[in-house]
């Protein structure tokens, strides 16, 4: 990983589809930082435009959506988002099977990763072990010689953040990493997100509508409503005094599922 590259930002990021041919803005100005050794949340509900910022900020764009302005700057430099990919920011997505090509095996996507990088060989190998004992993948012959489909839920999720590491890239984009999973393999991936920001100072970002997972993860937060960031601040600030309406609609909602739960100081 680069020591040198310890803060990614987006500054004025606006996105648009058209709706009978008349453009319709769904992300609208907003700002978003992510700093190394941090969890950023970046909260709201369905259709709030979370998403399309993930994809933003790595280049890709929807069919029939477009990015109309906005910067993505890497310690104060712009940088074109496409080249961050796989250097930069690697990514973790909510439906890990779609993202695998269900012809290779879990050995062919790690050594194409690693080979994107200019390492193969026995180096290559050793890096892929290394890789998948620290994310918990038990087996890791067995495993490398899966196809997706041969794979749960779980070890997809693990195989990505696998892949994630190999790469090196200082920035983790999270997109609601844990949707298809059950209960215990949510909080088995989530502690290993978390374990992994702090092992690897990684800068997260984390894309959710789980205010549990926020409560747990976050350092800070982004709410966003209707293609807006409408209130940002601490992880504790955001439960103990929400300031929007959204935020306080979430943090209700939340509280009312687990009225025990609290957020430290």
């Amino acid at each position: 990983m680069s020591a040198a590259a310890g803060h990614l930002r987006v500054e004025g990021l606006r996105i648009a589809t058209r709706r009978h041919g008349q453009p319709l803005e769904l992300v609208r100005g907003i700002d978003l930082d992510i700093r190394r050794g941090q969890v950023t949340a970046l909260v709201g509900a369905s259709g709030s435009g979370k998403s399309l910022t993930c994809l933003a900020l790595q280049g890709l764009m929807p069919p029939g959506v477009e990015c109309l302005d906005g910067r993505v700057l890497l310690d104060g430099r712009e940088v074109a988002p496409a080249t961050l990919r796989g250097r930069q920011v690697a990514t973790v997505m909510q439906a890990p099977r779609s993202a695998f090509n269900p012809v290779l095996t879990m050995a062919a996507h790690a050594r194409e990763t690693l080979a994107a990088r200019g390492i193969t060989g026995s180096d290559a190998e050793r890096r892929i072990l290394a890789a998948l004992a620290e994310t918990g993948l038990a087996e890791p012959e067995r495993v490398l010689r899966l196809h997706a489909f041969q794979m749960s839920g779980g070890m997809l999720q693990r195989m990505m953040l696998a892949l994630a590491l190999m790469s090196e890239a200082p920035f983790l984009l999270a997109d609601e990493p844990t949707t298809d999973l059950d209960l215990v393999l949510q909080a088995q991936v989530l502690a290993l997100i978390e374990r992994l920001a702090v092992s690897r100072d990684l800068g997260v970002l984390l894309v959710t509508h789980d205010m549990g997972v926020v409560a747990r993860l976050a350092d800070h937060v982004a709410v966003m409503d209707h293609g807006r960031i409408v209130e940002t601040g601490t992880a504790a600030d955001i439960f103990a005094s929400p300031r929007a309406a959204p935020t306080r609609a979430l943090v209700a909602a939340h509280l009312a599922l687990y009225p025990e739960e609290e957020v430290a100081p």
